[in-house]
């Protein structure tokens, strides 16, 4: 009987708990809070939009972003008055009793270029390091005792400044008894290519091209192998050649680029020293490969230093900006040192004349307070990682992206009062691929009516637009054509008060205003005194 009772006692007690609730009432219950209490989108973000192939790699896209390099043409040819020497200049004239990398540095830095490139060896076969595979170097003069190494003088002073390294070494060898005997040569060309790359530190360009004279040896360049030794060695260095395969040369040496400028490219097309110059300044729009475009020009009529020859203005400098890093590629702009192993005087004075042009130019973004909005947004209107305005902040890892699979994409600016301008700056996120094919400028007109001011074509890393001075409170960018939905980084308006654009064509080239040039400069001087007082300290 206790046994029982005990047993009643039990089921008593565990009768008070609760009967489990059904698995279906809980699903139920969390579908109804759903609906009437949804996740706020704000706890979701949205991802960016997938790149569009190809896209560069870090190197490249760093590359791209100095946007402006200085050439060093140095060697016998210096010493000599010639272009391409003969190879056959006796060593002992090579003897810049002044060399000074540091100025060099110094001159490049302070007019905004932050990557030198030095030639280390010219077509004369002439090495600027004591080679261990040729007498042909400074071992056979009298600069330094026959110690001197210019390379690494250049290596430590550009490493001391915080500015990036590159060096050409010439296939083409006019003193290298072996040059014509193919696998003797590129076994050579490999030693000396070792040396470079092992002794200096980081190299970030190795430069190279296909140059060669009328009537010389016939020999092959085993130049997948150079590539390959090249990556193994400085693997964060970018190689560049008539066909990549980092990057390009544009196909002139006038440094100026197509107004249709792509990065992307097809290597299978190309041959070193054989490519299309027109295939070359334009890229392809269906290239499968990264390879944007190097626009090399000497800031005189040579490439080597000679006494008798000026330097551009720094107007023309200012033109051949806008026509290279411009037009999506990097401008890299020869600077020869004289004899003495200095950049002259008055090559000094050009670029800080240059410096100067682009800082009143482009210093100060005259869109900077205007209200943007978008035809679409990604994400919609509150989506901040895509909203229209990330198109006033500099750099291009913020950006404008529409919404997906819409037929009209514009950007529209309310400068919020009438602006005057005649430059327009765009960029496109490049990480993220080049997209844009063909877009407009349109501003609304004092009768309420919107009117087109320029069509341009390709934007990639910069583009650069002039066009008469306008005026006007509301503008619109509106992409016409795109191979895929097109991402905006950067919009910006600025005055140009030197160039004087007749036309709206983005294949204009400007004239300038005289006058105009002369009452800028007359009072530029004042903050050049100051700016680059360090320089005049230094013997030229």
């Amino acid at each position: 009987m206790k046994k029982k009772n005990n047993i009643n006692k039990t089921t008593i007690q565990t009768s008070k708990f609760p009967k489990p609730i059904s698995q279906n009432i809980i699903v139920l219950t969390l579908l109804i809070s759903l609906y009437f209490f949804p996740i706020s989108s704000s706890a979701l973000q949205i991802p960016p939009p997938l790149p569009i192939l190809p896209i560069p790699s870090s190197s490249q896209l760093q590359w791209q972003l100095s946007s402006m390099a200085l050439f060093l043409h140095f060697g016998t040819n210096t010493f000599t008055d010639s272009e391409w020497g003969s190879g056959h200049a006796d060593p002992s004239v090579f003897n810049p009793v002044g060399l000074n990398a540091s100025q060099w540095v110094q001159v490049a830095k302070e007019a905004g270029f932050n990557r030198v490139i030095l030639t280390a060896k010219h077509h004369d076969g002439f090495c600027l390091w004591p080679s261990e595979y040729t007498e042909y170097s400074p071992k056979s003069s009298k600069w330094r005792n026959g110690s001197g190494d210019v390379v690494a003088e250049l290596a430590m002073a550009a490493r001391e400044a915080g500015v990036a390294l590159g060096l050409y070494l010439s296939p083409w060898d006019r003193h290298e008894p072996c040059y014509g005997k193919t696998l003797e040569y590129n076994e050579f060309y490999m030693g000396q290519m070792t040396e470079l790359l092992t002794r200096y530190g980081e190299i970030r360009e190795v430069w190279l091209d296909g140059a060669k004279g009328e009537g010389e040896k016939d020999m092959e360049y085993f130049f997948d192998s150079w590539f390959s030794l090249i990556r193994q060695l400085q693997p964060g260095a970018v190689i560049f050649s008539d066909a990549g395969p980092d990057t390009r040369w544009i196909g002139d040496e006038a440094g100026v680029a197509s107004s249709t400028c792509w990065s992307l490219f097809n290597r299978s097309s190309a041959t070193i020293g054989g490519t299309d110059p027109r295939y070359s300044q334009g890229g392809d729009p269906q290239g499968h490969d990264w390879v944007p475009a190097e626009c090399d020009v000497s800031i005189r009529p040579g490439w080597f230093w000679h006494a008798s020859e000026a330097p551009k203005s720094a107007l023309k400098l200012l033109d051949i900006f806008y026509k290279s890093v411009g037009r999506n590629c990097l401008l890299l702009l020869n600077v020869p040192p004289n004899s003495s192993g200095l950049i002259s005087a008055e090559d000094i004075q050009i670029l800080k004349e240059f410096s100067e042009l682009q800082r009143s130019i482009f210093s100060h973004n005259l869109a900077e307070n205007a209200l943007v909005s978008a035809s679409s947004t990604r994400g919609g209107s509150n989506e901040s990682r895509f909203n229209p305005h990330n198109v006033l902040k500099e750099g291009i890892y913020s950006y404008w992206a529409p919404e997906e699979n819409k037929s009209k994409w514009v950007l529209s600016l309310d400068l919020q009062e009438p602006v005057s301008f005649n430059v327009l700056q765009i960029q496109e996120p490049i990480h993220m691929g080049q997209r844009v094919i063909e877009f407009h400028l349109d501003i609304l007109n004092e009768k309420g009516k919107w009117k087109k001011l320029i069509n341009g074509t390709t934007v990639g890393y910069q583009r650069l637009l002039q066009f008469p001075t306008i005026k006007t409170q509301q503008l619109r960018l509106v992409v016409d054509k795109s191979r895929a939905d097109p991402l905006i980084s950067y919009l910006g308006l600025f005055i140009d008060p030197f160039s004087v654009v007749s036309n709206m064509s983005d294949t204009s080239s400007p004239t300038y205003d005289t006058h105009i040039i002369r009452q800028t400069v007359a009072t530029m001087w004042q903050y050049l005194a100051s700016s680059w007082n360090s320089l005049s300290m230094i013997s030229v």
